[in-house]
Protein backbone atom coordinates (compact mmCIF):
# COMPACT_ATOMS: atom_id res chain seq x y z
CA UNK A 1 0.00 0.00 0.00
CA UNK A 2 0.95 3.16 -0.39
CA UNK A 3 0.83 5.96 2.25
CA UNK A 4 -0.03 9.76 1.86
CA UNK A 5 -1.83 12.84 3.71
CA UNK A 6 -4.99 11.20 3.16
CA UNK A 7 -4.13 7.57 4.62
CA UNK A 8 -1.16 7.54 6.21
CA UNK A 9 -3.27 7.75 9.83
CA UNK A 10 -5.17 4.64 9.52
CA UNK A 11 -3.71 1.90 11.36
CA UNK A 12 -0.14 2.18 10.77
CA UNK A 13 3.07 1.76 12.14
CA UNK A 14 5.80 4.71 12.17
CA UNK A 15 9.26 4.99 13.50
CA UNK A 16 9.70 9.10 13.41
CA UNK A 17 12.95 11.06 13.17
CA UNK A 18 13.19 13.52 15.95
CA UNK A 19 13.64 17.32 13.97
CA UNK A 20 14.06 21.06 15.79
CA UNK A 21 11.43 21.35 18.00
CA UNK A 22 10.88 25.11 16.00
CA UNK A 23 10.51 23.36 12.88
CA UNK A 24 6.41 24.97 13.21
CA UNK A 25 7.64 28.28 14.37
CA UNK A 26 8.07 29.71 10.91
CA UNK A 27 5.39 27.62 8.89
CA UNK A 28 1.87 27.06 9.05
CA UNK A 29 0.52 23.35 9.56
CA UNK A 30 -1.85 22.09 6.72
CA UNK A 31 -3.60 20.16 9.71
CA UNK A 32 -4.12 20.44 13.67
CA UNK A 33 -5.90 17.04 15.19
CA UNK A 34 -8.32 17.23 17.84
CA UNK A 35 -5.55 16.17 20.55
CA UNK A 36 -3.57 19.10 19.52
CA UNK A 37 -1.16 17.72 17.02
CA UNK A 38 -0.02 19.57 13.94
CA UNK A 39 1.06 17.80 10.58
CA UNK A 40 2.81 19.63 7.43
CA UNK A 41 3.01 17.77 4.51
CA UNK A 42 5.48 17.25 1.66
CA UNK A 43 5.72 15.71 -1.78
CA UNK A 44 8.05 13.03 0.45
CA UNK A 45 7.08 12.93 3.65
CA UNK A 46 5.10 14.35 6.92
CA UNK A 47 6.28 16.71 9.74
CA UNK A 48 4.53 15.93 13.16
CA UNK A 49 4.34 18.36 16.00
CA UNK A 50 2.70 16.58 19.37
CA UNK A 51 3.12 15.88 23.28
CA UNK A 52 1.51 11.90 22.37
CA UNK A 53 3.62 9.22 21.09
CA UNK A 54 3.45 5.81 21.48
CA UNK A 55 0.17 4.41 20.41
CA UNK A 56 -1.87 7.15 18.49
CA UNK A 57 -5.35 6.37 18.29
CA UNK A 58 -5.13 3.27 16.06
CA UNK A 59 -1.49 3.44 15.11
CA UNK A 60 1.98 2.72 16.47
CA UNK A 61 4.58 6.01 16.20
CA UNK A 62 7.46 5.94 17.76
CA UNK A 63 9.73 9.21 17.63
CA UNK A 64 13.25 7.95 17.47
CA UNK A 65 16.44 9.66 19.27
CA UNK A 66 14.42 9.76 22.70
CA UNK A 67 15.30 7.94 25.62
CA UNK A 68 13.06 8.37 28.29
CA UNK A 69 10.43 9.86 26.52
CA UNK A 70 7.98 11.54 29.10
CA UNK A 71 4.26 12.27 27.57
CA UNK A 72 3.03 16.14 27.69
CA UNK A 73 6.49 17.00 26.39
CA UNK A 74 6.31 18.40 22.41
CA UNK A 75 8.86 17.03 19.84
CA UNK A 76 8.55 17.34 16.25
CA UNK A 77 9.33 13.96 13.84
CA UNK A 78 9.86 13.45 10.90
CA UNK A 79 8.66 10.46 8.52
CA UNK A 80 8.89 9.50 4.43
CA UNK A 81 5.24 8.32 3.18
CA UNK A 82 7.74 5.38 2.65
CA UNK A 83 8.27 5.06 6.07
CA UNK A 84 4.51 4.11 7.35
CA UNK A 85 3.49 0.59 7.11
CA UNK A 86 0.19 -1.13 7.89
CA UNK A 87 -0.68 -2.49 11.65
CA UNK A 88 -2.48 -5.35 11.77
CA UNK A 89 -3.11 -8.69 13.82
CA UNK A 90 -2.18 -11.48 11.46
CA UNK A 91 1.50 -9.79 9.43
CA UNK A 92 4.57 -11.34 10.96
CA UNK A 93 6.82 -8.05 9.68
CA UNK A 94 8.31 -7.12 13.14
CA UNK A 95 11.90 -8.17 15.40
CA UNK A 96 13.23 -7.36 18.35
CA UNK A 97 16.82 -6.17 18.28
CA UNK A 98 18.59 -6.32 21.43
CA UNK A 99 21.29 -4.10 23.44
CA UNK A 100 22.51 -6.05 26.47
CA UNK A 101 25.32 -3.30 26.82
CA UNK A 102 22.94 -0.34 27.09
CA UNK A 103 20.14 -2.41 28.48
CA UNK A 104 17.92 -1.76 25.35
CA UNK A 105 15.78 -3.49 23.29
CA UNK A 106 13.70 -2.13 20.38
CA UNK A 107 11.28 -3.26 17.76
CA UNK A 108 12.20 -3.13 13.94
CA UNK A 109 10.18 -3.68 11.04
CA UNK A 110 11.67 -5.64 7.78
CA UNK A 111 11.70 -4.12 4.83
CA UNK A 112 11.10 -5.70 1.53
CA UNK A 113 14.20 -4.83 -0.05
CA UNK A 114 15.80 -6.75 3.31
CA UNK A 115 16.43 -10.87 3.53
CA UNK A 116 15.61 -10.91 7.05
CA UNK A 117 16.54 -14.18 9.04
CA UNK A 118 15.53 -13.04 11.80
CA UNK A 119 12.13 -14.42 13.96
CA UNK A 120 9.21 -12.48 12.75
CA UNK A 121 6.26 -11.21 14.80
CA UNK A 122 3.19 -9.53 14.62
CA UNK A 123 2.85 -6.24 16.06
CA UNK A 124 1.16 -7.02 19.11
CA UNK A 125 3.36 -10.01 19.69
CA UNK A 126 6.46 -7.98 19.30
CA UNK A 127 5.06 -5.31 21.93
CA UNK A 128 4.60 -7.76 24.44
CA UNK A 129 7.70 -9.02 24.38
CA UNK A 130 9.15 -5.93 24.49
CA UNK A 131 7.52 -5.35 27.75
CA UNK A 132 8.76 -8.58 29.12
CA UNK A 133 12.16 -7.69 28.01
CA UNK A 134 12.01 -4.62 29.70
CA UNK A 135 11.02 -5.89 32.65
CA UNK A 136 13.77 -8.57 32.70
CA UNK A 137 16.25 -5.61 32.43
CA UNK A 138 14.74 -3.65 35.17
CA UNK A 139 13.58 -6.41 37.69
CA UNK A 140 16.15 -8.97 39.66
CA UNK A 141 14.14 -10.76 41.91
CA UNK A 142 13.29 -13.42 39.58
CA UNK A 143 17.13 -14.53 39.13
CA UNK A 144 17.55 -15.25 43.08
CA UNK A 145 16.47 -18.59 42.53
CA UNK A 146 19.36 -19.86 40.20
CA UNK A 147 22.70 -20.10 41.22
CA UNK A 148 23.54 -18.77 37.48
CA UNK A 149 24.80 -14.72 37.34
CA UNK A 150 22.25 -12.42 36.19
CA UNK A 151 23.57 -11.09 33.14
CA UNK A 152 24.17 -14.57 31.60
CA UNK A 153 20.59 -15.89 32.79
CA UNK A 154 19.06 -12.92 30.74
CA UNK A 155 20.92 -13.05 27.84
CA UNK A 156 19.94 -16.72 27.59
CA UNK A 157 16.31 -15.74 28.51
CA UNK A 158 16.06 -12.88 26.11
CA UNK A 159 17.97 -14.13 23.48
CA UNK A 160 15.05 -17.04 23.57
CA UNK A 161 12.16 -14.82 23.86
CA UNK A 162 13.28 -12.94 20.58
CA UNK A 163 13.49 -16.41 18.53
CA UNK A 164 10.23 -18.54 19.71
CA UNK A 165 6.74 -18.56 20.66
CA UNK A 166 7.52 -19.78 23.90
CA UNK A 167 6.20 -18.17 27.11
CA UNK A 168 8.34 -16.66 29.28
CA UNK A 169 7.16 -18.96 31.77
CA UNK A 170 8.14 -21.90 30.12
CA UNK A 171 11.74 -20.18 29.03
CA UNK A 172 12.61 -19.69 32.69
CA UNK A 173 11.21 -23.62 33.70
CA UNK A 174 13.66 -24.96 30.79
CA UNK A 175 16.76 -23.16 32.91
Amino acid sequence: MKYHKFNFYRSTYCEFEMQNINFFDDMKAHFQSKSGSYYYYTEEGVFRYSNHWGRVANCRWKIQGIDHYKNQKYYVGYANWSDFYPLNSTDKVFYLEVDYQECKANIKRIRTDEECKEFLMTSEFAHQRLKQIQTLFKEYKWARYYEEDIDVLRKIIIDKLITTNKTLQQLKQEL
